[in-house]
């Protein structure tokens, strides 16, 4: 078995799961369901309809791009590599309902989850047969939409509660709400869960929203600036523009590496509650909230709230202080507390040079 399996290259190992297929997970998500919400966010906010619709194509395949991603990173041949992309579209469409129907959060975890097992099921029967063209596509997919059938609407049911302890933070006190939601929705984003989803299940809008948005900004401008001794100015755009989930195989490698962007959620949270009274106002851009900096689909969330506000006669006009809240929240405070206390674990050897590398 363990010759057979080395011939199939099937590795069963931490590395290879955790590290590899999740990094490469993080990309199919990037290219896909982010790029898809900034252009439809860009699309709705210059009135550009063809950019709406050109998102909308990209985020439908979100679920497919995650999974062949995977396939990709656990060296799939070809039939399976291109087998994955049904798979993905089950258990994104399956993960993100629950378990009575309604709507769940845990597409992502879904598909690294199947896709994993379906690949690793089809690198097995691969070319064992003559009749591959068939046999290599059916077990692949088969597996993994049964198995999505199975299990992703679980892991939706799974992920939704994590919806029901950020709904029950948004009851209390501002100081704490801001602590919870910021902490618990920045790690959601780093996470293979969509912080996105989640926030537009809940409707994640008014401060709660604001202190979701402070969370994921920390998470991201903070990876981004602490690791740009290794990963420079590219480093600097993916993640800060981009996504911190880039970061999920380092984590895994190094949990400590997560602590200063969790430190620093939990400042700003609570700041953009209690003092900037950070807000995302606008309904439809619930989803924003759960964006952070990407494509500054978070900054325009909460923009638009205000020209909502102001439009509906809540709110007299756009403030200096709503500009500086946005902006000391949004980029400035993550950029000087989370090297701040980089720097601190570095000295303690927590932290090591080539700890964030990204590949």
């Amino acid at each position: 078995m363990k010759e057979f399996l080395e011939k199939k290259n099937v590795v069963i190992s931490a590395k290879r799961y955790g590290i590899d297929a999740l990094g490469a997970m993080a990309q199919g998500l990037f290219a896909s369901l982010l790029i898809g919400t900034i252009l439809n966010t860009l699309g709705t906010q210059l009135g550009l309809g063809f950019l709406t619709e050109i998102g909308g194509y990209a985020s439908s395949m979100s679920g497919a791009a995650m999974a062949v991603a995977i396939g990709f990173a656990l060296q799939a041949p070809p039939l399976v590599l291109f087998s994955l992309v049904t798979v993905g579209y089950a258990a994104n469409m399956l993960g993100s309902t629950t378990l009575d129907g309604g709507k769940g959060a845990g597409g992502p975890l879904a598909v690294l989850l199947i896709a994993i097992v379906a690949a690793e099921l089809g690198k097995l029967v691969s070319k064992e047969t003559k009749v591959d063209i068939l046999v290599t596509p059916l077990v692949t997919i088969i597996s993994g939409v049964g198995l999505s059938a199975l299990i992703a609407p679980a892991i939706g049911t799974a992920a939704s509660s994590l919806g029901a302890i950020i709904m029950w933070a948004t009851e209390l006190q501002p100081f704490l709400m801001g602590i919870v939601v910021s902490v618990v929705i920045g790690i959601a984003l780093t996470l293979p869960i969509s912080s996105a989803a989640i926030c537009a299940a809940l409707g994640l809008t008014g401060i709660a929203g604001g202190a979701a948005v402070a969370g994921c900004c920390a998470q991201m401008v903070g990876f981004a600036v602490m690791s740009f001794k290794e990963n420079k100015w590219g480093g600097l755009i993916s993640q800060g523009i981009g996504t911190s989930m880039l970061q999920m195989g380092n984590i895994v490698r190094n949990p400590r590496i997560w602590i200063p962007p969790i430190l620093t959620s939990a400042i700003t949270g609570p700041i953009a509650t209690c003092i900037f009274r950070l807000q995302m106002n606008d309904p439809a851009s619930a989803v924003a909230s759960g964006m952070g900096t990407c494509g500054f689909v978070g900054q325009i969330g909460v923009y638009a709230g205000w020209v909502a506000d102001v439009a509906s006669g809540a709110k007299a006009s756009i403030t200096a202080m709503d500009w500086a809240g946005l902006i000391l929240i949004s980029f400035v405070l993550p950029a000087v507390l989370t090297p701040i206390f980089a720097q601190v674990l570095r000295r303690m050897g927590w932290i090591k040079d080539g700890d964030m590398k990204l590949d």
